[in-house]
C-alpha cells in the first residue's frame, strides 16, 4: 500500500483526535492483518470507492478506549458499549474519512463514501469489501490503544 493512501488517514486521525479530543495520540507500527478477527469491542466501517480504485477504512476501539474518547468529547462517563459509544465510534469513523477524502482529492482520487457501519461484540468480525492486504495502524492515547485498518484493491 502506497504512503499516498496511508498518509491522509494518519494526519486526519492525529487532527480528529487533538480537535475534537484534546488529545494528541500516538502512532504505533503499522503491521499486515491476514484475518477478520476485530481487535476491539466497537467498530465503525466505511467504503472508499473511486473510479481508480476501491478501498475500506476500519476504526476499532477496545471498549476502554471508546469509553475514554466519550469522557473527553462528550464529558460523559460510560462503562458499556452502549448506543453513545457506538455514535461516536460511527461519527469518530465518518469524521476521518470525510477528512481524507479532502486530501485524496486533493491528490486526484474522488472517493464515494458509504456511511458508517456498526459493529460490536467480542470477537466480532471486520470484513473489507475490497481484495488487497490490510494493513492496522495502532493508535495510543494515554494509555488507550485502537486501530486502524485500511484496504485498498490491488
Amino acid at each position: 500500500m502506497k504512503a499516498n493512501m496511508i498518509n491522509p488517514i494518519l494526519q486526519t486521525m492525529v487532527t480528529v483526535m487533538t480537535t475534537m479530543a484534546s488529545v494528541e495520540p500516538s502512532m504505533g507500527k503499522p503491521t499486515l492483518k491476514d484475518d477478520d478477527a476485530a481487535l476491539g469491542d466497537v467498530t465503525g466501517i466505511m467504503t472508499m470507492n473511486s473510479p481508480q480504485m476501491k478501498g475500506s477504512f476500519a476504526l476499532t476501539f477496545p471498549a476502554p478506549a471508546i469509553f475514554d474518547i466519550v469522557k473527553r468529547m462528550l464529558g460523559e462517563e460510560i462503562n458499556e458499549v452502549n448506543d453513545t459509544a457506538k455514535d461516536m465510534a460511527g461519527e469518530m469513523t465518518n469524521m476521518v474519512v470525510g477528512g481524507a477524502k479532502n486530501i485524496y482529492i486533493e491528490q486526484g482520487y474522488d472517493f464515494d463514501m458509504s456511511t458508517p457501519n456498526i459493529i460490536t461484540g467480542k470477537d466480532h468480525k471486520v470484513e473489507h469489501e475490497c481484495n488487497g492486504k490490510t494493513i492496522v495502524l495502532p493508535f495510543n492515547i494515554e494509555g488507550q490503544e485502537f486501530f486502524v485498518e485500511l484496504c485498498f484493491d490491488e
